[in-house]
């Protein structure tokens, strides 16, 4: 069999060939750190490698790099019941030095079945200072049959006492494509939905499956759907907009998301008219296209300056309709 198509305990997971290759080696060669740092941004596979790993460690029946799937340990990690992998996450907002105490002394007692306990340590750069210091004296001396694995948003600062008694595993965002194909194939969007969704998430798919969660894509729709439709108008269209406004307003945190899905929908339309202006079509078609991108961005630079999310929006559907 071809080297780079033989299974893996990563073969499953799209995307991160960086990772895979460096975890794999690990696993393949049997030089497994002690700790390792997954890092990267948001939503890009690092918890789905790190379980990924641990399944791997613990398969009863693994070859040289894939796990079986099917021994009793494998099982019960697909359940999520595996006694020996744990998985630690911050705490309204911060991993506090409880939680880490309480971890550590969890390390010294054997693992209760498996070879290996695997635990993950979820946004390390969440931690407080005496939270770090205590996770530390364990990095340093880690007990046996026990293997930390510690993820982190790549834009955030982790110190450097941490970082330097770990293996650096690399996450990187996904290509356009690959994106689509997991919301396609793995979550089950529809082509339209996945497409825009991962022209916003910037190669994130986990931020994709956030912003499908909420309301936008349905309130994206309908505003789209308004502003398409000429025969709104009157008092009647008046009543749909400040309607729609105040559902764009409840999306707080989630508005700018909720712009940038409006942008895309504006320059698609721009190329669109672009061609058509080439062809004396309806070169005035530009004018109206680029004066609503520019009433999205200042409508972007007002709830940047916390003017009212309800008022700001209200503008902005009439400006683009």
């Amino acid at each position: 069999m071809d080297e780079d198509k033989k299974p893996t305990a990563f073969s499953g997971l799209l995307g991160q060939q960086r990772a895979k290759a460096l975890l794999s080696r690990s696993l393949g060669s049997g030089r497994i750190a002690h700790a390792y740092l997954f890092r990267g941004a948001d939503g890009v596979g690092k918890k789905l490698y790190a379980a990924a790993m641990a399944k791997a460690l613990n398969c009863s029946n693994r070859g040289p790099v894939a796990s079986c799937g099917h021994c009793l340990s494998c099982k019960k990690f697909l359940s999520g019941n595996h006694p020996d992998y744990m998985v630690e996450s911050p705490e309204k907002g911060t991993i506090k030095i409880e939680s880490v105490r309480r971890l550590c002394k969890s390390l010294s007692y054997p693992p209760y079945e498996s070879q290996r306990r695997v635990v993950v340590v979820e946004d390390v750069h969440t931690m407080r200072q005496e939270a770090a210091n205590s996770l530390l004296k364990t990095l340093e001396e880690p007990p046996a049959e026990n293997i930390l694995i510690l993820t982190a948003e790549a834009s955030k600062t982790v110190l450097a006492t941490i970082s330097s008694r770990c293996q650096l595993v690399p996450f990187y965002p996904l290509r356009f494509e690959e994106t689509v194909r997991l919301l396609t194939t793995v979550h089950g969007l529809d082509s339209e939905e996945s497409h825009l969704l991962a022209r916003l998430a910037e190669g994130s798919p986990g931020k994709a499956l956030l912003l499908q969660e909420n309301d936008m894509m349905t309130t994206w729709k309908k505003v789209v759907a308004v502003l398409s439709d000429l025969q709104y108008k009157d008092d009647r269209y008046c009543t749909v907009i400040l309607q729609l406004a105040q559902q764009m307003a409840e999306l707080k945190e989630n508005i700018p998301s909720m712009l940038g899905l409006l942008r895309i929908w504006l320059r698609d339309r721009l190329m669109q008219a672009s061609g058509d202006a080439s062809e004396s079509k309806d070169p005035g078609a530009l004018d109206a296209l680029f004066a609503r991108l520019e009433a999205v961005d200042r409508a972007e630079r007002q709830l940047g300056r916390n003017c009212n999310r309800a008022l700001v929006c209200e503008n902005l559907l009439f400006r683009l309709q």
